[in-house]
């Protein structure tokens, strides 16, 4: 585009290459063991790593916790209360549940009945029209060999 401009013209430049130099590796000593007083921690501590090494640096105090607020001590009578309303609120629903069970019984026992009075009402009214049926005349039981004469059922 702008041959003319410096910036736009290929430059040599002098090129300088660096080679890595290598690492020798550090010699493994055994760490020197250090006392330290378990109940306190110096202002500026000291660590010696397992290659020798020794790293200083300050000392963090560990955050302390909040301290919880004290609960107040429940009575043993609160207690009591407490323990006699829910023993109570139980043999009341036990109560309520009993008299609904005994009630439910009590319906179906009184529809048994009906019903057995039913069917045997039943049963009775139909031997009583059915015996009606035979007013005057003869009846004959082959059977049995039973005669009737002039019976009337009324």
């Amino acid at each position: 585009m702008y041959p003319e401009h410096p910036a736009h013209t290929p430059a040599v430049r002098d090129v300088d290459v660096h080679q890595p130099t290598p690492i020798t590796p550090a010699v493994v000593t055994p760490a020197p063991i250090v006392p330290v007083q378990p109940g306190a921690l110096p202002s500026v501590a000291s660590v010696v790593l397992p290659d020798g090494r020794v790293v200083t640096g300050y000392a963090i105090q560990p955050t302390q916790p909040e301290p919880v607020a004290a609960k107040p001590p429940v009575s043993r009578a609160a207690v009591n209360v407490a323990l006699g309303g829910v023993g109570f609120l139980a043999v009341c629903g036990g109560l309520l549940l009993l008299t609904t069970f005994i009630a439910a019984l009590t319906a179906l026992i009184t529809q048994l009945i009906i019903l057995a009075a039913v069917i045997f009402g039943g049963w009775i009214a139909v031997q009583i029209f059915s015996a009606s049926g035979h007013k005057g005349g003869t009846t004959v039981n082959i059977r049995k060999a039973v005669f009737k004469r002039n019976y009337f059922h009324g």
